[in-house]
């Protein structure tokens, strides 16, 4: 494969802002579809062994933005081909630049692929309903149909936050298709404990004090908003915002980039029209719950699907949630890792030993 960056221009739906009624709107944020295609590339020129980027069409014309990795040691067809491929699912408001630390190491011994999902970064931006397992069905048929597209039979799915979540879902309903399923600091697992019970409902429930009126009137009125809407509000004070709100991401990847690269990255992938965005808020409850837990459905897993979860011990994901995925698989082929000095991104925080665990899980498949 030919290193290439990007080939024909994108789609309208992709490229350019969707029509709004506030007419200025689209001008004053700071962001286009082409200037996260020029960080991403900046980011991306980083890795020193081919890369195909490029478009994934499906049947009904949404485009899905991916990168390929070859495996870097295998450069025969039937070398390749002997190795399930690595696939790997970023976490809400991401996209496969967040990656750039894994993929080149990860691509050592086996094809790599890491795409956009439909709504996010470079992908289409379509219209999500506001039901949440419709929501939820919208994401996963993506994924199957860009599988299709690309011919892949089996793969080892990983995902991150949010991607961990879709690749549960997609590994219940297309179990065959899933060699080992790795799931990173995954979002929307335990359900929402309750706030408060009636008297004699058991003791186990913690009873909190009702909320302040005032706290009750602030969600009301964030719940009718995107969860990132104050990125696009902001218009030109937005960059700013990213960067004051999320400096870890610049932290995170300084030895790559001296300067704001990463965080206007975050900024470009998520100040464009909101699409998944508003497919993850369809599935969320406030304060980030799934309205549909996925301990609630993580049985239907086939007892023989290899499954791995990793947890940053330093997250603010519970990885009890883990745990408890165990128990209900009856530890059957599950295993949990905890990763030291790792917060919730635990890929780029401790990149070396999340590179090392996960191509032994992948060696571990073949």
């Amino acid at each position: 494969m030919d290193p290439a960056t990007t080939p024909a221009p994108i789609q309208d739906n992709c490229e350019t802002e969707s029509t709004s009624v506030w007419s200025w709107w689209p001008s004053w944020r700071p962001t286009s579809m082409s200037l996260l295609k020029t960080t991403e590339s900046k980011i991306l020129a980083c890795i020193q062994n081919d890369l195909w980027a490029r478009f994934v069409t499906l049947p009904n014309q949404d485009r899905i933005w991916t990168l390929t990795l070859p495996n870097k040691v295998a450069r025969r067809p039937a070398e390749q081909a002997l190795k399930t491929p690595l696939v790997m699912v970023h976490g809400f408001g991401g996209g496969v630049g967040l990656w750039i630390r894994n993929l080149e190491t990860l691509s050592r011994s086996r094809p790599v692929y890491a795409f956009d999902l439909l709504g996010f970064g470079r992908s289409s931006r379509p219209p999500f309903p506001s039901d949440a397992a419709k929501a939820e069905e919208q994401f996963v048929d993506s994924i199957e149909q860009w599988r299709q597209s690309l011919g892949l039979e089996n793969m080892i799915l990983l995902g991150h936050s949010l991607g961990g979540y879709l690749a549960t879902s997609y590994a219940i309903q297309y179990p065959s298709r899933v060699s080992h399923l790795i799931l990173v600091d995954p979002w929307g697992f335990p359900e929402r404990p309750q706030a408060q019970t009636q008297e004699g409902q058991g003791a186990e429930v913690v009873k909190r004090p009702p909320l302040p009126r005032w706290v009750k009137a602030i969600a009301t009125v964030i719940s009718f908003f995107n969860p990132l809407a104050v990125i696009r509000a902001a218009g030109p004070w937005g960059p700013g915002l990213v960067n004051r709100f999320r400096p870890d991401f610049k932290r995170k990847f300084e030895d790559l980039f001296d300067d704001d690269t990463m965080t206007q990255y975050i900024y470009h992938c998520n100040a464009q029209t909101p699409s998944g965005e508003v497919g993850f808020r369809a599935m969320s409850e406030s304060l980030g719950w799934a309205k549909r837990p996925m301990l609630q459905r993580v049985h239907l897993l086939p007892p023989s699907l290899p499954l791995t979860m990793l947890y940053g011990a330093r997250s603010w994901v519970d990885s009890s949630s883990g745990d408890r995925v165990a128990q209900v698989r009856n530890q059957a082929h599950t295993k949990v890792v905890l990763i030291d000095e790792a917060s919730h991104h635990v890929y780029a925080d401790q990149p070396e030993e999340f590179n090392r665990v996960v191509e032994n899980i992948c060696n571990s498949v073949d």
